[in-house]
This record gives structure tokens, C-alpha cells and sequence, in this order.
């Protein structure tokens, strides 16, 4: 019994006790998951165009964080070292579609996993080769990224009634605006754009789109450049709270449970997916953690998600497949 009151209760008790501090941690957990969702809406652009999961996601924003940090150091002004890592992203983005996804037309879908996990190791061993092993410091002010932190006092919210305290990075207010800024103008390309439609037909057939004239190769260039600028603009948000570093990859890879949740193909569902997840293991980090030990936040989102497949495992917003027998 004692068991039960410490999980299904206790909880639910602390934070009615601190409402002020419930909202903290509301508040990052809505960042954290507004970042996730950035993050695999690289994976959905990939898997839009190619009905693939794109391995390789998590390395390129590590690789184009690196990219922009590392041309920062070796002399390059910001405002021009962020135009290069974007031109570097484009270069790579023609040469995977020219070198790798030209030749893999029509095959199936496992070989395009293969090929984007050889990708993965690629750059990998491009990045430790060119930029070194060890963490680097994001160039958030040199990017013109906001410092320091505004303290919110919500009435009612604090003991006795009295005014709350919610303590508001700007950065954090800097990431959420520019991730959901993104999030619009991707939905717009994808609904509303010839290319967005062009993309569409590409992920339903291969065969079919080529044959009413659309150019697979141009199609994947343009997806990939796009999952690179995504990358990029991850890379810098995730990189100025933390380093930029490989262990970046890992933080990335939190996308597979988002997407889960959402559903590989839909836009609305890695926006809802994020804010699932990131919020979800915020509350079990803070409230739950202490009852079975610190580190819940590392494996938290893929028991969601675990859990999310027994009952919906095409997501959210994800398609129902049916196949007739």
C-alpha cells in the first residue's frame, strides 16, 4: 500500500503542493519536447521522400553543428561560417542523392536503411577526422542567440497563495519560437508547394512518380538539403545548451520514439510526439526519478513509446496500412 501511495499518489500531492515549480517544469519539459519534434521532422522529411528511416539524421546534426563551430574557430565570422555550414549541408545533400540514392531506385526499403547507417558511420569518421573527438562550445552570442533569463511570477502559483516563481531562459524562448517558426513554413512546403506534392508522389511510388515526369533525383536533392538546414538549425539550438559534440547523436536519436507517437509521415503528429515525450519524461525525471533511481530521463521516451505500439502502432496521425490477403 505504502508502494502505491509513493507512486500513484505522492506525485500527483507534490505537485499540488508546488504549482509554481509544476509549471517549471511544464515549461522545459514544452522546450525539450519542441526541440524533439525539430529534430524529427528531419527523419519525416526523409521518410516523406524516400519511405525510409534515415539513420543518419543524428550525425548530421552533429556534422553541421561541427561544420559551423569549426569554421567559426578557424577564423570565419559567424554570419559567413552559418552561409558555409548551410552551403556544406547542400553539398552533402547532392552528393548522397548523386553517390547513393540514384543508384537505389526502387530497391527495397532495407537497403535505403543500410545505406543511410553506412552513411551514419561516414560521417562519423568525416567529423572526428577534420573537426577532433573533443566537445566544442556553440558560438550562441556570435549568432546573435539571447543570453541570461527573465523571472516570471504567476499570481496565486506560490506558498500560501502568494505570487510563483518560473525562471524563463531566453534561450530556451529563442529555441521554441525558432523551432515552431520551422515547424510552419515545413507544413506550408509540404501542403501547399508543387514541390511538396512532387514529394508526396515520390513516397507513395517510385515507379509512378517518374513516370508522370518527376524527377526522382531533383526530389531528393531538395529533401535532403532541407533535413540538412533542419539538422543545422538543431544542431545550434541543442549545441547552445549543452556542447557540440557526438553524444549530440544520442540526444537526436529521441526522434524514433517522437515519431512513433506521431507517425513517421506527418508533420502535426512530430510537433504532438515531441511535446508527448519531452514533457512526459521531464515529469518522470522530476517526480517519479527519486523512487527508482536518477537517469530515467535517458530511457523514459522509449518506454512511452514501447508501451504507445502495443495499442496504435501506427501513431497518431500516422496512416492505418491495410493489406489485403
Amino acid at each position: 500500500m505504502n508502494t502505491l501511495h509513493l507512486v500513484l499518489i505522492d506525485p500527483f500531492l507534490q505537485m499540488a503542493a508546488q504549482p509554481d515549480f509544476l509549471l517549471q517544469v511544464l515549461w522545459e519539459g514544452f522546450v525539450g519536447g519542441i526541440l524533439y519534434a525539430l529534430i524529427a521532422l528531419g527523419f519525416v522529411l526523409i521518410f516523406k521522400a524516400s519511405g525510409v528511416f534515415n539513420f543518419a539524421q543524428g550525425i548530421m546534426v552533429v556534422f553541421a553543428a561541427l561544420t559551423l563551430v569549426g569554421l567559426h574557430e578557424a577564423g570565419v565570422p559567424a554570419w559567413l561560417a552559418l552561409i558555409l555550414a548551410i552551403a556544406v549541408m547542400g553539398v552533402l545533400a547532392l552528393a548522397v542523392e548523386g553517390l547513393v540514392m540514384r543508384h537505389l531506385v526502387n530497391q527495397p526499403d532495407i537497403i535505403l536503411l543500410m545505406a543511410t547507417i553506412g552513411l551514419t558511420y561516414f560521417l562519423i569518421g568525416l567529423g572526428e577526422f577534420v573537426f577532433g573527438g573533443n566537445p566544442k562550445v556553440m558560438i550562441t552570442s556570435e549568432l546573435g542567440l539571447p543570453t541570461g533569463s527573465t523571472v516570471f511570477e504567476p499570481p496565486g502559483l506560490g506558498p500560501d497563495g502568494g505570487p510563483g516563481l518560473v525562471v524563463l531562459q531566453h534561450l530556451d524562448i529563442a529555441a521554441a519560437v525558432v523551432a515552431i517558426v520551422m515547424v510552419m513554413v515545413l507544413g506550408i512546403f509540404f501542403n501547399k508547394t508543387r514541390i511538396g506534392r512532387a514529394l508526396r508522389a515520390v513516397a507513395d511510388d517510385h515507379q509512378a512518380a517518374l513516370s508522370v515526369g518527376i524527377s526522382l533525383n531533383q526530389i531528393w536533392a531538395i529533401v535532403w538539403f532541407a533535413a540538412g538546414i533542419v539538422a543545422l538549425a538543431t544542431g545550434i539550438m541543442w549545441g547552445a545548451r549543452s556542447d557540440v559534440s557526438f553524444a549530440l547523436e544520442i540526444v537526436a536519436l529521441k526522434a524514433l520514439p517522437v515519431l512513433i507517437l506521431g507517425g513517421f509521415t506527418s508533420i502535426p503528429g512530430a510537433i504532438v510526439g515531441g511535446l508527448i515525450i519531452g514533457v512526459g519524461e521531464k515529469l518522470g525525471e522530476i517526480y517519479w526519478g527519486p523512487l527508482i533511481g536518477s537517469g530515467i530521463e535517458s530511457w523514459l521516451a522509449y518506454v512511452i513509446a514501447l508501451i504507445f505500439l502495443l495499442f496504435r502502432p501506427q501513431g497518431l496521425f500516422g496512416e492505418r496500412i491495410i493489406e489485403r490477403v
